[in-house]
């Protein structure tokens, strides 16, 4: 039976990692400090976004960022409180974002930096002023101790030792694998925590449910336009925020499948294999989902840049299989 969450027995996202964490002999709780830290900067958006129309912080500050898009005000903020509340812990020696060019060293490994902390400040954020739901991804790998930064970076998606998102909705949702399953916490603004609310997530099959944007579909693949067609032939739900982390996040808790493919016009895909793609693609396979690009598993895709695009595929294995029959 599922169990049911009360006051009497919260546990708060430090509790679960610290449990966790006594569950490996060797650990020495510097990853406990990185997720730590990754809470306190989305509990800090979260709170910018709810009030981002009180503050003025809507709209763009008319400037593009490495992957040419127009960043909003909100962009800019998110980016810097990751920045500044992951920067002084001395086990993170890298931090990318996907606002950036260029990933930030801040120590190296022999001086105690293990860690690369890889985001997406605020996914979605064009949708901040429609008051829909917004996000924050994240990845985690351990770093090489070869090659320049980005080189030390350069690992596919398999090897990250954690991935999440925080989803700034009705409630603040934060989900979170650690490579043994999925758990889902919500921010108690009472006591300022984030609570587990579920343990193990998996995510549901058989439901006749595809999200994407069908705006594009004489720019998608043969494959794709017979999916689709195949799909309003057979009575498929058609579901699409705009946000993938939003779009994600009800896929996970509901079934189906997000599609985000290639078009003729960005052959390589749009969304980032690094920033977006992989922690995505670990939080779905950790809930017994699949997660695929180009008919190959995106965790095992080697990436050759930090800003790599790339096509996504993920949700239920019967849904996503459903996709690659076509």
């Amino acid at each position: 039976m599922k169990q049911q969450w009360t006051q009497d027995n919260l546990t708060s996202l430090q509790s679960s990692i610290l449990a966790e964490e006594q569950k490996h002999p060797g650990a020495t709780g510097e990853f406990t400090w990185i997720l730590s830290a990754i809470s306190l900067a989305t509990k800090a958006i979260g709170n910018k976004v709810r009030c981002a129309r009180i503050q003025d912080v809507i709209g763009d500050i008319g400037e593009q960022n490495i992957q040419g898009e127009t960043q909003q005000k909100l962009d800019v903020i998110a980016n810097e409180i990751i920045l500044r509340c992951l920067g002084d812990r001395d086990n993170i020696g890298i931090l990318a974002s996907e606002e950036n060019e260029t990933p930030f060293l801040l120590r190296k490994r022999t001086d105690g930096g293990k860690y690369a902390v890889l985001f997406d400040p605020l996914d979605g954020s064009l949708n901040i002023d429609s008051s829909v739901g917004v996000g924050t991804i994240f990845s985690v790998l351990r770093l090489s101790d070869l090659g320049s930064r980005e080189e030390a970076m350069l690992r596919p998606g398999v090897e990250q030792v954690a991935a999440g998102y925080v989803l700034y909705g009705s409630s603040t949702v934060l989900v979170l694998t650690t490579g043994n399953g999925v758990d889902m916490f919500v921010l108690d603004h009472a006591i300022g925590s984030f609570v587990l609310v579920s343990k193990g997530l998996k995510i549901p099959s058989e439901n006749k449910t595809y999200s994407i944007n069908e705006a594009y579909t004489n720019k998608f693949s043969d494959n794709i336009q017979s999916y689709l067609r195949w799909a309003h032939e057979n009575e498929y739900s058609s579901r699409y925020i705009g946000s993938m982390v939003a779009d994600v996040h009800r896929i996970l808790l509901k079934g189906g499948v997000f599609l985000y493919p290639p078009t003729d016009t960005k052959p390589e895909g749009k969304l980032r294999l690094m920033y977006e793609a992989n922690p995505m693609a670990m939080i779905i396979e950790q809930a017994g989902g699949k997660a695929v690009a180009g008919g190959e598993r995106i965790l095992e895709i080697k990436p050759d840049g930090l800003h790599q695009r790339t096509g996504v595929i993920l949700g239920s294995i019967d849904q996503v299989d459903a996709v690659l029959q076509h």
